[in-house]
């Protein structure tokens, strides 16, 4: 394996891809936490959340660096 030059990804689409991830995953875990507690409406919540957040992740991308 050789080394990856990411020298040429800007700061802030860095910056963007590691919130949204950290907030996307932490929703879905939360969601899968609370199904298996049994607090099945909160875990729809968590879920829904993590789909709305990835598709404003998305949405961000297309404005500002596609």
């Amino acid at each position: 394996m050789s080394a990856v030059d990411v020298s040429s990804v800007p700061a802030g689409l860095f910056v963007l891809g590691v919130i949204f991830i950290l907030l996307i995953f932490s929703l879905l875990s939360l969601g899968v936490l609370r199904m298996f507690q049994e607090r099945f409406r909160a875990g729809w919540f968590y879920f829904a959340g993590s789909v709305v957040s990835a598709v404003v992740f998305y949405l961000l991308l297309d404005l500002w660096y596609i």
